[in-house]
């Protein structure tokens, strides 16, 4: 038994290091592909540029290059390829996030990192990203997806269920100008609250009736996606976590810890309308964990109250200007059109 264990351990670290080396030999092929495509790009806008090609006359160059290159390259070089190359050169060749330096050549890399981030995304992720209009928008699903190594599929999501817009409705013109240059920056506990929240993926029906525990548990099952629309830095500690004060039993629905606040966060799930009870609720449990749970060197708690429907004023007026850690933001179980 002990040399088939031994044999085990053996099996187990040969085959994490054939794994590393596989992610990073295809990473290296991806970086290349990308590399290689922006500096396509480059020397099609440098010849039309010295040449002073007019647009017809340009059409003419890519579909006569289209032809050469498929002919010793094979595949990946139609004329609708190549204009994407050439549109992804115009659009990045000033990039403060990934291809900002079009001066370095293949032997360099022709990348110059640069301080906000890190990793250069798959072609996919950019062919995606150039059908986003607004530069400021995509530059900051750029970096999301570099620093969360978010995949095409997520990035797709994250940009239906418009991110970027509901991080940017509370905030002024020079943070939103901050999210398209750093992505999202959690500093203080309004930096992870969105408004709406969108939990399409829980598969809830939008027009039937649903229990609270359904809820609970759909979001459970589903607990990826919803620390990914929770956002970063969520970790999960608990369901149904339970606390008690003077003999009564309450349940908080669930508990997370965030890893940048260093504070607890407490969610409670609310199917119907939102009612006063339910912030006085909340108000008890936040106050509880910063009395009896959390420690001298984490930070004060974070209530979010999730609810299907909200009254603005009634809001307004149940929360003090003391109670900037407790919020209310609605949830949604579709992706909006």
């Amino acid at each position: 038994m002990k040399k088939l264990s031994i044999q085990n351990q053996l099996y187990q670290s040969i085959r994490d290091l054939l794994v590393k080396a596989k992610d990073a030999a295809a990473y290296s092929v991806n970086q290349l592909l990308v590399i290689t495509n922006f500096q396509i790009g480059k020397l099609i806008i440098e010849y039309e540029q010295k040449g002073n090609v007019r647009a017809e006359y340009s059409d003419q160059t890519l579909i006569q290059l289209s032809k050469k290159l498929s002919a010793q390259f094979g595949n990946g070089f139609s004329v609708d390829n190549l204009e994407r190359m050439r549109r992804f050169y115009l659009m990045y060749k000033n990039s403060a996030t990934v291809l900002r330096n079009s001066k370095n050549n293949l032997q360099k890399t022709g990348i110059q990192k640069s301080a906000t981030v890190l990793r250069i995304l798959s072609w996919s992720h950019y062919l995606f990203l150039m059908r986003i209009e607004n530069d400021s928008e995509r530059m900051f699903y750029e970096i999301e997806s570099s620093k969360e190594n978010w995949s095409l599929r997520e990035l797709q999501r994250q940009y239906d269920t418009g991110l970027f817009e509901r991080l940017s409705l509370s905030k002024n013109k020079k943070k939103i100008k901050q999210l398209s240059k750093r992505g999202q920056v959690i500093v203080r506990p309004e930096d992870v609250i969105k408004d709406p929240y969108i939990l399409e993926f829980l598969n809830l029906p939008e027009h039937h009736s649903y229990s609270a525990q359904e809820f609970e548990t759909a979001s459970i099952s589903k607990l990826e996606d919803f620390l990914l629309e929770l956002g970063k830095g969520f970790f999960f500690v608990g369901r149904q976590v339970r606390i008690t004060i003077s003999e009564d039993h309450y349940y908080i629905d669930l508990v997370f810890f965030h890893r940048f606040l260093k504070c607890f966060v407490l969610i409670d799930l609310k199917i119907g309308e939102l009612k006063h009870k339910d912030i006085g609720q909340m108000k008890m449990y936040v106050n509880y964990y910063d009395e009896e749970i959390k420690s001298k060197n984490e930070n004060k708690t974070i209530g979010i109250i999730l609810c299907k429907s909200k009254k603005d004023l009634l809001v307004k007026y149940t929360l003090d200007k003391t109670d900037k850690q407790i919020f209310v933001s609605k949830y949604k179980l579709y992706i909006p059109i």
